[in-house]
């Protein structure tokens, strides 16, 4: 296994442990917290599923999916949770998800600049990119702000809620990247 520890000057992405299943619960299985993302509120037993493929693909090698528990600094409490999957053409695609209450002060924004440390810095990608949903703004700003510059749009990209959904695409190229003070990014091999 190789074990991630990435830290902003808020926040620690961590590997996501087994006694993360009540608080990924209070942001995957919370209606707020999952309105715009690709499923709707996950039940205690699809959350216990997330972590144990999270903890398999942390053992994986080669590793190709990055599933990190968000945290504060000082704080071991998962808060939100952070993915990375690689794909071909060294690109990945990235998602993250914060608890309601950790909303509006640009942690969003701090959980992509370690995500894009992680690809970029630690993994060596080119490419990063993100999709979102139309309807989520708050995804449109943070996204921006951390960098990403917007691609556009796939028409009826999910199925969710009983109708399919578009997706705006957003990315990152690894000239573009500057990591802003302060970022640290730590794999063990």
């Amino acid at each position: 296994m190789n074990p991630v520890r990435l830290s902003g000057s808020r926040l620690t992405l961590r590997e996501v442990e087994s006694d993360d299943q009540s608080a990924l619960l209070a942001v995957y299985g919370n209606p707020e917290a999952t309105r715009h993302l690709s499923f709707e509120p996950r039940t205690v037993e699809q959350v216990q599923a997330i972590i144990d493929r999270s903890i398999a693909s942390a053992a994986e090698t080669p590793r190709t999916e990055y599933c990190l528990a968000i945290t504060h600094h000082g704080d071991h409490r998962l808060i939100g949770y952070a993915r990375l999957a690689a794909e071909p053409q060294q690109a990945a695609t990235i998602g993250f998800a914060l608890h309601p209450a950790e909303w509006g002060r640009g942690l969003g924004v701090e959980t992509v600049h370690l995500l894009c440390a992680l690809g970029f810095d630690v993994l060596g990608l080119h490419r990063i990119w993100a999709a979102r949903s139309p309807l989520n703004e708050a995804s449109a700003r943070t996204l921006l702000r951390a960098g990403m510059t917007e691609d556009g749009r796939i028409r009826e990209h999910v199925f969710v809620r009983g109708t399919w959904r578009d997706s705006i695409t957003c990315s990152i190229l690894e000239h573009e990247w500057t990591p802003p003070d302060g970022l640290r990014a730590d794999v063990s091999r």
